[in-house]
């Protein structure tokens, strides 16, 4: 195995950050959103929230810098294999897309959650009561405009799970592709088209 064919540093780098960014995806949705509603007031659930999702986000984007530098550095040494198999090309670029999707999809999320926060602070400083059931699921008395971002991110939120994973889902058939009998298969492919 040559230097520039030896890439597993790249590729653990890149799954490790991968991981990293969508466990705390999920774990995010599924712990932290939540864990306020064992709180009585809803201003201490978004606060909470907030100040948890606050605390990862240097995990979290260290994860997608990872995922996304790593990535680059895949991109390079499987260069000749972009030209020369079948498939690897548009599976290279569709992962590509869904990294930088998922990226904006988290950007956006967090900062719909600085708006819920923001929101819900001026909120109690006016006196009103803020009542959600967690950081993302409103209740009839909560503020229209709290209520606006708290559903947009919940829907990002759910988004970068889904494109962290299909992005993991990717770069195994890409890992998956390096087999000799894949890298022939892609090649004859490429070489005498349907």
């Amino acid at each position: 195995m040559t230097s520039s064919d030896n890439h597993f540093v790249a590729q653990a780098v890149h799954d490790l950050g991968s991981a990293l960014w969508l466990g705390g995806a999920v774990m995010g949705i599924a712990g932290v959103n939540k864990s306020g509603s064992d709180l009585s007031q809803g201003i201490d659930r978004i606060r909470v929230a907030g100040s948890a999702w606050r605390r990862y986000a240097p995990a979290q984007w260290g994860g997608i810098a990872a995922t996304l530098l790593a990535g680059l550095r895949l991109t390079q040494v499987g260069g000749r294999r972009l030209a020369l198999q079948k498939g690897f090309g548009s599976v290279g670029a569709l992962k590509a897309g869904l990294a930088v999707a998922g990226a904006a999809a988290t950007g956006y999320a967090a900062y719909s959650g600085s708006r819920i926060g923001k929101l819900a602070e001026e909120a109690q400083r006016r006196g009103e009561q803020v009542e959600v059931k967690d950081a993302t699921l409103p209740t009839a008395g909560t503020p229209a405009e709290i209520t606006k971002w708290q559903r947009r991110q919940r829907v990002t939120q759910f988004a970068v799970p889904a494109l962290a994973g299909a992005n993991i889902v990717c770069g195994s058939w890409l890992v998956q592709s390096y087999r000799l009998g894949s890298t022939a298969k892609g090649v004859l492919r490429r070489l005498l088209p349907d």
